[in-house]
């Protein structure tokens, strides 16, 4: 059940939702191969009675029921509540209880007729022995004790897990997906969404625009982390979905960063301490070449030495020191050419 390929599938079936709800024909009930009442009046039946009794702890967490069994709204599935949850049935699912807090974040998200679909499995113990998730057919919500519980799915999900899920990076998601602004971009309509992890790590994705960062022309991946050191506010890194030779990385600079060209003690001075604080928070793209780290790195070092106001209120290179990992041509640093090009020569 903890296979990396079983929860890639889930987190990345949201497209097809929909497909097997249409699909899905005629409502039919859970057959019911048997039928018994418990603590009342309220007959469980077929699937449902299987799940109740036969899955271990499913019992004693649900407690009694207290409606018979139920059609769903969408015509698909069956349903029966009890004093702490439910149990949800369909032919392609079979039945899945749903308790405590991810049953009361899959509500949040529209039920079975939400993103989410109905579950394809109860609750699982994460493999950390401190958090559980629960699979649906769109997605997955993890929780735990001090993330709560939040939904991970799409492309977002899938860069989550080939980090490690909750035992790696990131942790635990600490908000569902939103959308966001100056997302691949430095513009307000540089729109995407983003979704936040533990320390201050999270996921973003833009579908593309001509206007944003070079490596979001078109569609992108991107992470970022809350860095808050001497001079590096945040970092964030964009990969672009259909040339991933196109990696970018975006440096938010505090403000002694922009005020250091005229102190001795300064991010050109010791760039090899601003290259640190760069990374201190954020992973750096994968697979990284040495020429891409060359590229980055001496456009760090160019956007620390001439990071000083523009006389229109700005600053020289922008809010962000733009780090393109393709710029390999400026072999050994020429200062005047760095000045003149604004520290993006190969452009």
């Amino acid at each position: 059940m903890h296979s990396s390929l079983g929860r890639i599938g889930t987190l990345l079936a949201a497209p097809i939702v929909a497909l097997g709800l249409v699909t899905a024909g005629l409502t039919i009930g859970a057959t019911s191969a048997f039928a018994e009442v418990f603590c009342g009046s309220h007959s469980v039946d077929g699937a449902i009675w299987t799940e109740y009794t036969q899955t271990p702890g499913v019992q004693r967490s649900l407690g009694c029921p207290t409606t018979d069994e139920l059609g769903t709204p969408d015509g698909v599935g069956r349903f029966q509540a009890y004093d702490n949850g439910s149990i949800y049935w369909t032919p392609d699912t079979g039945a899945h209880a749903v308790w405590g807090a991810i049953r009361q974040h899959w509500a949040d998200l529209g039920w079975e007729r939400g993103y989410l679909g109905y579950p394809l499995t109860d609750e699982i113990t994460n493999p950390d022995g401190y958090g559980v998730r629960q699979q649906f057919q769109g997605g997955t919500i993890y929780w735990s004790q001090y993330s709560g519980a939040h939904a991970v799915h799409g492309l977002t999900g899938w860069w989550w897990g080939q980090n490690g899920y909750e035992s790696g990076f990131y942790g635990y998601p600490t908000s569902d997906e939103y959308n966001e602004e100056n997302v691949g971009g430095d513009e307000d309509n540089n729109t995407g969404v983003r979704q936040n992890f533990q320390a201050g790590r999270y996921i973003l994705y833009s579908g593309g625009q001509s206007n944003a960062f070079e490596s979001c022309h078109t569609a992108c991946i991107g992470y970022g982390g809350i860095t808050n050191t001497k001079w590096v506010k945040k970092t964030e890194v964009y990969m672009n979905l259909a040339d991933q030779n196109k990696r970018s990385t975006h440096v938010t600079p505090t403000d002694a960063a922009f005020a250091s060209t005229s102190n001795s003690d300064t991010a050109s001075s010791d760039s090899a301490d601003d290259w640190k604080q760069v990374w201190s928070n954020t992973l750096m793209f994968p697979h990284a070449t040495q020429g891409e780290m060359h590229s980055t790195y001496e456009q760090l070092y160019c956007h620390a030495s001439y990071s000083y106001p523009n006389g229109s209120g700005g600053h020289r290179g922008g809010p962000t020191w733009d780090l393109e990992a393709w710029h390999y041509d400026m072999v050994p640093y020429d200062a005047s050419k760095a000045l003149q090009t604004g520290c993006n020569w190969g452009e």
